[in-house]
């Protein structure tokens, strides 16, 4: 048997993958987030599947959920919160499960930030606007960023910014941020995204905090931000596309 780490997305149940709905359909034991998913996504779990929250749990009692499932003979499906790329401790999970020798995979999933531009609508590589996307947190009551990755260094390059894991300390970040992008720089704040309770905030670096603290936002909330965010920006047009482009055509 198998561990199968499957993204699952923002939280709507109808933002899973056709390949992760397959995986919850016929697996014996799934742990989930209680934290960050909306309870329909578990509607895809046969009856009779062992539901586990790890929203309490430590990396080794979640680990030992696993490992136990797995010498039981079950499938076992372990549930992350949108992309199992950023921010989901799978490199953690799978070093204690390869030191098991438990075999694992990985499903990807729909993660948060793409969410929450889809929600506005944004794109946020618009061409002579922004080409880059910086994904990113800062340090809060989680583990040390790396030396290098100072949140200074991504602002100055004028690159989209996706931050993670940062509603708490939007005060702090947006007066950091406003010394490279300006005050005036469009933010956008989405937070459950396309859950039932979602709530989007739009705003400046001057305004964006005092809109995050009057709604009481504390979790489950991506920042965007960059000239790419504004209702009206007008970027360059895509040489992929355009009509001066010389196409061949097929024979």
């Amino acid at each position: 048997m198998t561990v199968h780490f499957v993204g699952a997305g923002p939280g709507a149940a109808d933002l899973l993958t056709l390949r992760a709905v397959r995986l919850l359909e016929v697996a014996d034991v799934c742990l989930y987030a209680g934290t960050y998913l909306d309870a329909e996504v578990l509607g895809h779990c046969r009856e009779g599947a062992r539901l586990v929250d790890t929203q309490h749990l430590d990396l080794d009692e979640i680990t030992a959920h696993l490992v136990g499932a797995h010498a039981e003979g079950l499938e076992v499906v372990r549930l992350c919160s949108g992309d199992p790329s950023l921010y989901s401790a799978v490199h953690e999970q799978a070093r204690r499960l390869d030191a098991a020798q438990v075999p694992w995979d990985v499903t990807p999933g729909v993660p948060a930030y793409a969410a929450a531009a889809a929600i506005v609508g944004a794109e946020l590589t618009v061409p002579e606007v922004a080409q880059s996307v910086v994904l990113t947190r800062t340090q809060a009551r989680s583990t040390a960023m790396p030396e290098g990755e100072r949140l200074a260094a991504f602002a100055a390059t004028g690159a989209t910014m996706a931050l993670h894991l940062g509603i708490t300390r939007t005060r702090e970040l947006a007066a950091e941020l406003a010394e490279h992008y300006g005050q005036d720089c469009p933010v956008v704040v989405v937070s459950k995204a396309t859950q039932p309770d979602q709530l989007v905030l739009r705003g400046t670096l001057a305004d964006i905090a005092d809109q995050v603290e009057d709604a009481g936002l504390r979790q489950a909330a991506v920042i965007l931000v960059g000239p790419a965010l504004a209702p009206d920006v007008r970027g360059g047009e895509s040489f992929l596309y355009a009509a001066s482009r010389e196409r061949r055509a097929r024979g």
